[in-house]
């Protein structure tokens, strides 16, 4: 009996540290993108994310032996998947940063959980709605207008950028509804599929980069380690991570790391990029999370 003991624990603590880990490498992404923008244009920092997050799940595979996923309808079906779930919303991002403060994109990106719900309602049959999801839903926005400022006619906000961000957040729930509706049974494993992902998603930023930037006449060192630390941690790693705590406490508890990211995105946009708030953007934020957190609610039983 003492022999047995300690090992849930153990395994509790375990899943609890990376789970804070997988928040606080989320909630920094923000903060590297906008110090990565600092010095190169939005393609080329995800672009360089995208890279770094491919040579970390590549190594990976290698060292658990993973091979790639086959056949022409799976690779066609993951480059829809790249697109919508690591090319679009990334440079999005990238381009919303350079005009809106990093706090804001991260609030923005709360907003993820709220699309999805309104999008599963019409594109997932099996997902039906209930009051409580439905008041989330609304509570939710009623958060991004208050983020927003909407009462005082939105004064003094980036509407470009902050529409590229609500855009980015609403990219990853059109893609992950894609993914189940063509990709739910291939048979191949989780990181082999993210890992074939991210190399196609990296080679349609390799396309589309040189068409419209050009080769920076200087690499300036500290938004240069900012995009690798945004790729080898913020995607390859965080990844990894996040599909350990799936496979050991399951998705819904995984997925909570959401309700944290913009926390930490905006404590590290203050302290260390000097970003200001107004009260609206702290509490407008609280009000997104718990609207978000009630469209994840199930009936009892689900």
């Amino acid at each position: 009996m003492s022999a047995e003991g300690p090992a849930p624990a153990r395994r509790s603590l375990d899943w609890r540290l990376r789970f804070g880990a997988l928040s606080l490498i989320w909630g920094f992404s923000f903060l590297l993108i906008k110090v990565g923008t600092g010095g190169y244009a939005p393609f080329q920092v995800t672009l360089g994310r995208l890279a770094f997050g491919t040579a970390v799940l590549a190594v990976a595979m290698a060292v658990k032996r993973e091979r790639l996923p086959r056949g022409a309808r799976t690779w066609a079906h993951l480059t829809v998947a790249a697109l919508l779930l690591n090319a679009v919303p990334f440079s999005l991002f990238a381009f919303a940063e350079l005009t809106i403060p990093s706090t804001l994109a991260g609030i923005c990106n709360a907003t993820s959980p709220l699309w999805g719900m309104a999008l599963s309602l019409v594109a997932l049959s099996e997902d039906r709605p209930t009051r409580l999801r439905v008041a989330g839903l609304g509570l939710g926005f009623l958060g991004v207008l208050t983020v927003l400022g909407a009462w005082q006619g939105f004064d003094g906000l980036d509407a470009r950028g902050t529409t590229l961000a609500l855009l980015a957040s609403l990219s990853y729930p059109v893609g992950w509804i894609y993914l189940r509706r063509t990709l739910a049974h291939t048979g191949s494993s989780a990181l082999s599929m993210t890992g074939a992902q991210l190399f196609l998603a990296t080679l349609q930023l390799a396309v589309v980069t040189p068409l419209f930037t050009d080769l920076p006449s200087r690499f300036p060192l500290v938004p240069l380690l900012a995009i690798a630390a945004l790729g080898a941690l913020g995607t390859g790693l965080a990844l990894l991570i996040q599909y350990g705590l799936v496979t050991e406490v399951g998705p819904t508890t995984a997925q909570m790391v959401t309700y944290f990211i913009p926390v930490i995105a905006t404590a590290a946009g203050v302290a260390l990029l000097g970003e200001t708030l107004s009260w609206s953007t702290p509490v407008g934020a609280a009000v997104v999370l718990a609207g978000a957190a009630l469209t994840q609610a199930r009936r009892p039983g689900s």
